[in-house]
This record gives structure tokens, sequence and C-alpha cells, in this order.
């Protein structure tokens, strides 16, 4: 991957996965306008939805939990829904990383630090979701399904 720079509202990559010309996109705006930077770097690349992964955090899938969907609805995650409305559509494939749900303030519970062994969690479900990326690119999210979903 070529070195990350500012560019469509987020940290952007470009390289190749597999036999695949890739970008990676982490937006800088606020994460309910997240639809702005995945509409800008798809408008200039001229992507389709089929070639869109969308990777987010979930509350309501345990805690280092990965589950890839293709299609579907925002589930109550604001970024997801910024996405959809900007999009035009939930034509498009995700990989949601869980993160758990704690009873209280979901808003602070989000934005607060992993503990350290939270933290050994989700650095093995962040090289979990690598793979299924990977295997995304390779394969369609059909594949990765079944490979990931388990």
């Amino acid at each position: 991957m070529e070195t990350s720079q500012e560019r469509f509202h987020g940290w952007f990559a470009k390289g190749v996965i597999g036999q695949e010309d890739t970008v990676l996109l982490k937006p800088t705006t606020f994460m309910n306008r997240s639809g702005q930077a995945v509409l800008a770097a798809g408008r200039f690349y001229k992507l389709e939805l089929d070639d869109v992964l969308v990777i987010t955090d979930d509350l309501a899938l345990p805690l280092g939990k990965i589950r890839l969907r293709s299609k579907g609805g925002a589930g109550g995650h604001n970024g997801l829904k910024d996405i959809i409305a900007r999009l035009g559509s939930d034509e498009f494939d995700r990989l949601r990383l869980g993160i758990d749900s704690p009873l209280g303030d979901q808003v602070g519970f989000v934005l607060s630090a992993f503990t350290e062994s939270d933290e050994v969690v989700i650095t093995q479900s962040c090289a979990s979701a690598a793979d299924a990326v990977e295997c995304w690119i390779a394969g369609g999210i059909a594949d990765a399904m079944n490979r990931f979903n388990a």
C-alpha cells in the first residue's frame, strides 16, 4: 500500500491486495457523516456498489466477533445511516466488528478506550477482519461469509 494521505475527507491509501487494485479509506469526518467520504471516493474511482466494503464497529455483536453481511439496513448505526443516505442505497457489503454492548451510556462506551484485556481480543479480531477483507477481495462476499461467519 502507498503511504496514507488525507483525501476524500479521510485517510486514504491505494495499492494492490492479491491481484486487485484496492483503495482503503478511513473517514476523518464525524462518524455520522461517514457517507461524505465514501461518496467522494466512490465518485472519483467510479465504483459500483459491489466494489464497496464498509467496515464498522457493532454494539450488537460480542466483543471480538466479526460478521460479514451482504447489503441491508443500518441497524441503528449512524455512520451506516449516512452512507446509505448519501449513496442512495443499502446495496453494499459490510464487515462488522463486535465491541459488545454496555448497560447505560452507549455513546460514552463507544468513545472510551478499550481495557487491556479487551485490547487483546480486539487485536485478534482486527487480524481476522484483515483476513476476511482479503478473502472478500479475492472471492466476493459469499465466499467471505462462508469462511468467516462461522
